[in-house]
């Protein structure tokens, strides 16, 4: 059963000018070390680094909370060997979907010019 769904779509310039107006301090407020790693040895690091925004507002959600009670720093999304992109959540993020009984959570991300966008449905029973 489908517990919560998000999407969020972002333009990649805002992001790359955030990073060059506030470089490290908005990546580590926004982004776990893992992210910034993968994202900043792409030709384009500025899509990469909006699509994982968008994809932690989509996750945010999905989970129905906003950013109340939560951080950036708790929803890490990596991509597996094989490319897919996956979520992962701690702290507060993490039992706010344990208390809605969420098993799985898909994400799919997109790049196409100008923008980024993120969808995000999570899994579980009621």
């Amino acid at each position: 059963m489908i517990i919560g769904t998000g999407v969020d779509i972002v333009k990649n310039n805002r992001i790359k000018v955030l990073i060059q107006k506030y470089e490290a301090h908005f990546l580590e407020k926004v982004y776990t070390k893992a992210e910034i790693s993968y994202c900043q040895a792409k030709k384009d690091y500025a899509a990469s680094f909006a699509a994982r925004f968008a994809a932690k507002e989509a996750v945010l959600k999905a989970l129905g909370t906003g950013m109340r009670n939560n951080s950036w720093q708790e929803i890490e999304i990596l991509n597996n060997q094989l490319g897919k992109p996956e979520i992962s959540l701690f702290g507060k993020t993490k039992t706010r979907a344990t208390e809605l009984k969420i098993s799985n959570i898909f994400l799919s991300i997109a790049h196409e010019k100008e923008y980024s966008i993120a969808q995000v449905i999570m899994e579980g029973v009621k």
